[in-house]
């Protein structure tokens, strides 16, 4: 069976978005789950968090940021192509039940991820708060779709481009140091951010969900690659996440794990020209 793309669109640059048509898995898909996809019988399988999912149309939207061989490749199709594999939904949802008060955050492709959560948050009827950062303004993306589902929205980028310069940090303290009260923080970005963004509530005691997305291969806890400790344990995100509570995090082994396949990935792009196939390395 193949999966056919209905939809694709360019956010920006660097970032498109890819409907794609699988009734099944739009039809059991949560906030906080992914899929994992393969282009064709030469193509790795490649993780990608749910962005959106429409059980009526059967479609299920990812948003890809080109960073490797995959990426590349998957950038080339149009709507009308189909993939080989699309398998999902993975992963545990989100436990969003009961939460009344929340600060949502993400960070560059991250608030794609974070998207479903303040969605479906608004829909339970919490207070959402979504706080995103961009490098410029020309990188932001789900504006419009972010202002329907949040009470508050706050878009930083790092240089001030759009009008608001820092780091979601900085704008989640002011929040903070205001008197807002959440029970909840949730933070979906690169592994710095969520690092951050809990030294931030950990004085406050507010209870911090950070999605970990590590290398992952089967998506079963089979391969061990996407291994996390949390709270002295070892964990798998693939099975046991990709949310874990974020104070119990081992950030220093996170980071470092996060960097150890960068120069494969750029070597499977500078010697094969990011063509389908060949060689398995990251996204």
């Amino acid at each position: 069976m193949a999966y056919r793309i209905v939809k694709k669109e360019t956010l920006n640059p660097q970032i498109f978005l890819m409907e794609i048509e699988a009734p099944l898995i739009a039809k059991k898909a949560q906030p906080g789950q992914f899929i994992i996809l393969r282009i064709d019988e030469y193509g790795e399988r490649v993780p990608f968090t749910v962005s959106d999912f429409d059980p009526k149309k059967g479609t299920v939207t990812i948003i890809v940021q080109i960073v490797g061989k995959t990426t590349r490749d998957l950038a080339k199709l149009e709507a009308g192509d189909e993939l080989l594999d699309f398998a999902g939904p993975l992963g545990m949802p989100t436990p969003l039940e009961g939460i009344k008060k929340v600060a949502v955050i993400g960070g560059g492709l991250g608030t794609a991820i974070a998207y479903p959560q303040a969605k479906k948050l608004h829909e339970l009827g919490a207070d959402v708060t979504v706080i995103t950062g961009f490098r410029d303004k020309s990188l932001v993306i789900l504006e419009d779709e972010l202002k329907a589902v949040s009470d508050k929205l706050i878009i930083t980028t790092d240089d001030g481009s759009n009008g608001t310069k820092g780091f979601v940090t900085e704008r989640l303290q002011e929040l903070i140091d205001a008197g807002e009260k959440f029970e909840e923080v949730i933070a979906i970005g690169p592994l710095i951010m969520m690092k951050n963004v809990c030294n931030v509530t950990k004085p406050y005691d507010i209870k911090t969900t950070v999605s970990m997305n590590p290398v992952m291969i089967d998506g079963t806890g089979m391969c061990g690659g996407c291994r996390v400790i949390v709270g002295g344990e070892t964990k798998f995100a693939c099975v046991d996440g990709p949310d874990f509570d974020g104070h119990l995090i081992d950030w220093d082994s996170a980071l470092k794990r996060g960097r150890m396949f960068k120069s494969y990935e750029q070597k499977s792009c500078d010697e094969g020209h990011c063509r389908i196939g060949r060689t398995n390395n990251n996204a």
